[in-house]
C-alpha cells in the first residue's frame, strides 16, 4: 500500500555516512527530508547532492534536516563525495544512507517490488522510480510526497518553498495560491469566518465569495 499525506513516516534503522542512525530519534523536534537518487557516480545525481549541500544553510533556517539515500553501499558515497565536490563545489556534510538491501526504498515505495533485493548489479536504468522526495513534520507525519522521473532533476528551490508554505499554514488557518513564494498574499480558509478573519488578520480582499486573500502572518 503506498504512502499518504498524513500517515506516520515509517521508522527504520540504517547505516549512513555518519553511523548508525534509528530514524524517528534522528528526526527529533526537527522537520526533514528525505531523498533519493537513483545511483552514485551518473550525472543528474551528482548535480541534485551538491545542490542539496549549498541549500543545506537555508533549510537549517526552517529547522529542517536533510538525509539522501540510494542502494549503493555507504563506503560508495564516502568515495563520491569528492566528485560532487568538483562538479558543483559544495561539500556533502549532511549523512547519506546506504540501502543495499533495498529495505528503506520498498519501506517509501521508491522502487517497484520486482526490482530484486540487494543492489548488487543494479543500474540506472533499474532505478527509474527511486527521484522521491518526502517531507517529514516534527510529529513524524508525512506532510509531502514527489517523484520525479529518472531524467528529470529536482528544482530543490521549490521542495523549500513548498516547506515554507506548510510550516506557514500549520500555524495559521489560510492556505497559499499558485506559484505562492514567502511574502506573498495568502489564501483565508473557508473554516475563518469573515468576522474571525477581520479580527485574525485586520483585513483582506475578497475575490469571490470562497476565495479571500490577507497578507501573509508574520507571528
Amino acid at each position: 500500500m503506498s504512502l499518504r499525506i498524513n500517515q506516520t513516516a515509517p521508522d527504520f534503522t540504517a547505516e549512513t555516512t555518519q553511523g548508525t542512525i534509528q530514524f524517528h530519534d534522528w528526526i527529533g523536534d526537527n522537520w526533514a527530508v528525505l531523498f533519493s537518487h537513483p545511483k552514485n557516480f551518473t550525472p543528474v545525481c551528482t548535480t541534485e547532492l551538491g545542490t542539496m549541500a549549498g541549500l543545506e544553510g537555508e533549510f537549517r533556517k526552517r529547522g529542517v534536516r536533510i538525509i539522501g539515500i540510494s542502494v549503493d553501499p555507504v563506503e560508495s558515497h564516502g568515495k563520491w563525495k569528492q566528485d560532487i565536490r568538483v562538479a558543483t563545489g559544495f561539500d556533502v556534510e549532511y549523512p547519506l544512507i546506504g540501502d543495499k538491501d533495498l529495505k528503506v526504498a520498498k519501506l517509501y515505495d521508491m522502487l517497484p517490488e520486482e526490482a530484486g533485493n540487494s543492489s548488487e548489479g543494479r543500474t540506472p536504468a533499474d532505478n527509474a522510480t527511486v527521484r522521491s522526495v518526502y517531507v517529514i513534520g516534527p510529529d513524524k507525519k508525512i506532510k509531502l510526497i514527489l517523484t520525479y522521473p529518472m531524467t528529470t532533476g529536482r528544482n530543490f528551490d521549490e521542495i523549500l518553498r513548498a516547506i515554507d508554505s506548510i510550516q506557514l499554514t500549520a500555524k495559521h488557518q489560510v492556505a497559499t495560491p499558485a506559484n505562492w513564494k514567502h511574502g506573498d498574499d495568502v489564501i483565508i480558509t473557508a473554516a475563518v469566518s469573515n468576522e474571525d478573519a477581520i479580527t485574525r488578520f485586520g483585513s483582506f480582499d475578497t475575490v469571490l465569495p470562497y476565495l479571500r486573500k490577507t497578507r501573509q502572518p508574520t507571528a
